[in-house]
C-alpha cells in the first residue's frame, strides 16, 4: 500500500485567460503538508493570477486544483478550505480588531464563546494582546497586517495564500514580519503559498521557490538550487547575476583556453573547462572580488579592470569596475580609489554559463532546449 502523504495542494495543467489573452500556460506543481512555497517573478509574469486562480477568484480555462486529494477547482472560494492575506489588508474599517479577526468564524455560525477564545489565542500568538477592542484604523501598518493574518488563520485553513502581504510596509517592519510569519507557519504547521516580487523575501522565507516567466514555471527548487544553479540566462539574471560577459573556449596543445571578449585580456587557462565554442557567462555581484593586478590562480578568471565608481552603503564598498567595454559590479571591504587599476576575480565555480543566443531568441527558448 502506498503510504506517501497526499500533497497539501497539487496543481495540474492549470490554464487561465484574461479575455482573449492567455495568461497561464499549463502550470504543474505540488506543495507538501507544512511546506512554505514562494512564487517569484517580475510584474506581468502571471504569479498573482495563479494565486487568485488557486483561491477561486479567477476562473480556470483548464486544469485541476487538488487540496489533500480533493479537487476544488469548481468550488467557490468560501468552500475551498483556504484563506488569503491580501497586499491591501482588506480589513473592515468600521470593525474592531476582534470583529475583523472573527468575521470568517461568524459567517460560519461558530459559537460566540468559541470565537472569543479563538481570537484571544490568536491575539496572543500575533503579539496583539490588549488590542481586541481597538479600531483597525488606529493601528500601524504592521499591526493591520497581523490582524489580516489572524483573520485568515482563525478559520484554520488547510492552505494559506499570501499575495505580497508585506510590500506596503516599511523596511524594518517588513524584515521583522518575515521572520514572525515564517516562525508562525512552523509552529502551526500549515502549508503556504506566498507570491512576491522581492527576491530576498522569497529566499529568506521559502522552503522552495517557483520562478515564473511569461505565464510558465521557469524553475522550481530550494533557494540554494535556484540561486546557485539557475537553469537559464533568465533565471540567472533574475536571481541577481547582472554581471555578464562572452567567453570563447578552445583547446591549444591539450590545454583548455578561454578568452573574455571586449575585456582587454589575454588568453587564460581554465584547467577544468568542459565547454566549447562561444558561451555567455553570468555571475552575481557577491561572487565577484577585487585583487591586485598580476595575481594568478587556477580557480578564477582574473580580468584587468579599473574602478569607475564607488559607493559606501555601510560596512563595505560597492564598486563599478570597467573591464574593456564591460562594467561589473563588485563589493569589497577595501577602500579602492576611483581610477585605480585592479584585478577582477570571477571564480569558475560561481559562473553560470549558457550557450550564446541571438536577439531573436528568448531565454525561455534556451531553457526549453536545455531541459527537453
Amino acid at each position: 500500500m502506498d503510504k506517501t502523504p497526499l500533497a497539501a495542494i497539487a496543481v495540474n495543467g492549470l490554464r487561465a485567460d484574461y479575455g482573449s489573452t492567455a495568461i497561464l500556460h499549463g502550470i504543474d506543481f505540488a506543495v507538501a503538508p507544512g511546506e512554505f512555497i514562494a512564487i517569484l517573478g517580475s510584474s506581468g509574469c502571471g504569479k498573482t493570477t495563479l494565486l487568485r486562480s488557486i483561491a477561486g477568484f479567477h476562473p480556470l480555462k483548464a486544469g485541476s486544483i487538488k487540496l489533500f486529494g480533493r479537487d476544488v477547482a469548481g468550488l467557490p472560494p468560501e468552500n475551498r478550505d483556504m484563506a488569503m492575506v491580501f497586499q491591501s489588508y482588506a480589513l473592515w474599517p468600521h470593525m474592531t480588531v476582534a470583529e475583523n479577526m472573527g468575521y470568517g468564524l461568524k459567517l460560519r455560525r461558530i459559537n460566540h464563546t468559541i470565537i472569543k477564545q479563538k481570537i484571544s489565542d490568536l491575539l496572543s500568538l500575533l503579539g496583539l494582546d490588549g488590542l481586541a477592542d481597538r479600531q483597525v484604523t488606529q493601528l500601524s501598518g504592521g499591526q493591520r497586517q497581523r490582524v489580516a493574518l489572524g483573520r485568515a488563520l482563525a478559520i484554520d485553513p488547510k492552505l494559506l495564500l499570501l499575495d505580497e502581504p508585506l510590500s506596503n510596509l516599511d523596511a524594518k517592519v517588513r524584515l521583522s514580519l518575515r521572520y514572525e510569519l515564517k516562525a508562525l507557519q512552523k509552529v502551526l504547521g500549515f502549508a503556504a503559498i506566498h507570491v512576491t516580487h522581492d527576491r530576498e523575501e522569497a529566499m529568506t522565507m521559502a522552503d522552495r521557490i517557483i520562478v515564473m516567466d511569461k505565464g510558465q514555471i521557469a524553475q522550481i527548487g530550494t533557494p540554494e538550487d535556484v540561486y546557485d544553479h539557475p537553469l537559464s540566462p533568465f533565471i540567472a539574471r533574475f536571481m541577481g547575476a547582472d554581471n555578464e560577459l562572452t567567453l570563447r573556449f578552445q583547446k591549444n596543445n591539450g590545454q583548455n583556453i578561454v578568452s573574455a571578449d571586449d575585456t582587454d585580456n589575454d588568453f587564460l587557462i581554465w584547467h577544468g573547462a568542459t565547454h566549447e565554442g562561444t558561451m555567455k557567462a553570468y555571475i552575481n555581484e557577491d561572487s565577484v572580488s577585487l585583487t591586485q593586478l598580476g595575481y594568478e590562480t587556477t580557480d578564477a578568471l582574473i580580468l584587468k579592470g579599473k574602478i569607475t565608481a564607488r559607493a559606501y552603503p555601510g560596512g563595505y564598498y560597492r564598486y563599478s569596475v570597467a573591464c574593456g567595454q564591460h562594467h561589473f559590479s563588485a563589493t569589497s571591504e577595501i577602500n579602492y580609489q576611483v581610477g585605480e587599476k585592479v584585478g577582477l576575480s570571477l571564480p569558475y565555480n560561481r559562473l553560470h554559463i549558457f550557450p550564446q543566443f541571438n536577439s531573436s531568441q528568448s531565454p525561455s527558448m534556451i531553457h526549453d532546449r536545455r531541459t527537453a
